[in-house]
């Protein structure tokens, strides 16, 4: 593979473009810094197809990004490949308010040909390459100039290396039938909406308990008025505030400037400066949510009673076997927050009840909330099965003591489980 040297000038980078746009795919990945700024701040691109790579420098004096950057929103033909892409894809979208697509995330695809739930790059390159990579350079100021050719190595291996991997993966892919799993998520990755920095909606982002209009429509104007504080100033949005301190500014508001010195998170200054003032304003403009805005009455996550939480917890413990039993990751399949409203009750609009995930799991889920299917222990070994062929493997067995098995399998497994994710949490 070729690797060229730093791209500084508008004439390498159109050069480049123009190749790589005959390529059926390119990899692409980022470096940038954002602890200090609201906006991310581009410090390097690094592009590759399986011929030749390269890093471009988007700060260098008078380069124009517009090759680049048709070829990776407007350009159709060309799949673009990142390896959890997510802040890639926002920065693309800052820049051109589109996002690129036809898309493809290699640590998303991971969760489809294995149980990795968010593979590591390093992980990634080790276990389909075996190489170990250097991460030295790991948290440069990419921002400082000039850059010397360890950093640049660094950040091309980033692309190169994920040149080689992505053939393979789709192999894999499309050896295991897999692939048509992906074509929702990497829609979902490429969506705008995810990417779009409304102050209007950034109230949602907060926790926040009940569904008291009035307390939410003062959180929504205070999320609104921090988001374009920080927009102004180009800082990070908990510089202005913290979630919790609008949260409580909106469950208790003050009834005057002065007041807020004595509001946890905000130092005295704010009951007399500029700042405090708008936020006041921001407060006194809020007005109560409409009946359409506010969050739904069963939210996701709620209490379940102790027999709901105990069917949750044998829905957990299904999906784990599942998952095992496929070598998929589990949270590719549903997530915690479905299968607790499957365990409430819930029919319509759950993800692990349609298409795919309903057939590799979704349908055994609903068979065992409805009571068709159960763990028991046969012949020594915990086994998932239907009722109705436990009691044909039990024989002439009283059908109460089958039942009286099935109910203590099923609550000492939910022990189980509990313990087992208890387990996880520590080792996290």
């Amino acid at each position: 593979m070729k690797i060229h040297p730093l791209i500084t000038t508008s004439a390498a980078l159109a050069d480049l473009c123009e190749r790589l746009a005959k390529a059926d795919f390119v990899c692409v990945d980022t470096e940038f810094m954002r602890e200090n700024t609201y906006w991310p701040e581009l410090c390097l691109i690094q592009i590759a197809d399986t011929e030749e790579a390269a890093a471009i420098d988007p700060m260098a004096a008078d380069i124009d990004l517009s090759p680049l950057l048709e070829l990776l929103v407007d350009n159709e033909d060309v799949l673009k490949v990142f390896h959890a892409g997510g802040q890639d894809v926002e920065i693309i979208y800052n820049l051109t308010g589109k996002t690129p697509h036809p898309i493809f995330d290699t640590q998303i695809a991971m969760m489809a040909i294995s149980q990795s739930e968010q593979i590591g790059y390093s992980n990634l390159v080790e276990s389909w390459l075996g190489i170990a990579v250097d991460k030295g350079a790991r948290f440069t100021d990419w921002s400082r100039r000039p850059l010397d050719a360890r950093q640049i190595d660094y950040a091309i291996g980033d692309v190169t290396h994920l040149s080689k991997i992505f053939p393979k993966m789709l192999k894999r892919l499309i050896k295991t039938g897999r692939g048509q799993w992906l074509d929702a998520e990497m829609e979902k990755l490429a969506d705008p909406e995810n990417y779009r920095n409304d102050p209007a909606t950034a109230w949602q982002r907060i926790r926040a308990s009940g569904r008291n209009p009035a307390v939410l429509g003062r959180l929504k104007a205070l999320a609104a008025w921090r988001e374009h504080e920080a927009q102004d100033k180009n800082i990070p949005r908990g510089r202005i505030a913290r979630d919790e301190t609008l949260a409580d500014i909106a469950s208790h508001p003050p009834k005057q400037q002065a007041d807020l010195a004595k509001v946890r998170g905000l130092s005295p200054g704010w009951k007399e400066n500029e700042i405090g003032k708008r936020l006041m304003a921001a407060l006194a403009a809020a007005t109560p949510l409409g009946e359409d805005e506010l969050p739904p009455r069963t939210p996701r996550g709620a209490p379940l009673g102790k027999e709901g939480a105990l069917v949750a917890d044998l829905l957990k413990l299904l999906l784990k076997i599942r998952a095992r039993e496929i070598d998929v990751a589990a949270r590719l399949l549903a997530r915690s927050d479905d299968l607790e409203l499957l365990a409430a009750g819930v029919r319509k609009n759950l993800s692990l009840l349609e298409g795919w995930r309903f057939e590799q799991f979704g349908r055994e889920a609903l068979e065992l909330v409805e009571g068709k299917l159960a763990f028991a222990v046969l012949g020594g070994k915990l086994k998932m099965t239907h009722i109705d062929e436990i009691h044909e493997e039990m024989g002439q067995q009283n059908p109460a003591a089958v039942e009286d098995d099935g109910i203590a399998a099923e609550k000492a497994t939910a022990d189980e489980v509990v313990a087992d994710e208890a387990m996880d949490e520590d080792r996290a």
